[in-house]
């Protein structure tokens, strides 16, 4: 059951939404708010897990079992990830497909949901099923899929949209 939910909502949603937000063409009500600013998206790739195979025909590396990948300030943990890369002579991520309690941090930024998504050479995170952005003061932002773009900052939820505003304090 899960497995399937997993499979229709990256199927359904994450490549429908890749190319609908960057095109502008979403109809879905959609609410921007600006997150994960200033990333530097050309820092390294670390990682950490219990287990890895490289699929070296397909071009692919498979993470499994707590799963802690970092770029600069930028840290994506799952309970798996298949990172697809381009063998040039070198290994390069096109993109990271992250299942399993996605949970993306920046400083006091936290994006969560069931599948997250990281195109490197778009420089988008998409994260799928039940996401959402909790910021530090307390801003908080829910929906069925939620697109952060790392050239620009601004990000995007759609579906069903929920969240919390923090006001300022009122002093005595």
């Amino acid at each position: 059951m899960m497995r399937n939910r997993l499979r229709a909502a990256i199927l359904s949603g994450a490549a429908i939404t890749l190319g609908m937000v960057s095109l502008g063409l979403v109809g879905a009500p959609q609410v921007v708010a600006q997150a994960f600013s200033s990333h530097d998206t050309n820092a390294p790739v670390d990682y950490a897990a219990d287990r890895i195979e490289l699929q070296d025909r397909q071009n692919r590396v498979v993470l499994s079992g707590n799963v802690d990948v970092k770029q600069a300030e930028l840290r994506l943990r799952a309970a798996r990830t298949v990172v697809d890369f381009t063998n040039g002579g070198s290994m390069q991520i096109q993109r990271i497909t992250a299942t399993g309690g996605v949970t993306v941090t920046r400083n006091d930024e936290v994006a969560t949901g069931d599948v997250g998504i990281y195109d490197f050479n778009r420089r988008i995170i998409t994260m799928v099923g039940d996401a959402s952005l909790k910021r530090g003061g307390g801003d908080t932002l829910h929906g069925n899929r939620f697109v952060v773009d790392l050239n620009s900052g601004v990000s995007s939820a759609e579906g069903r949209v929920t969240g919390t505003f923090s006001v300022p304090k009122k002093q005595n």
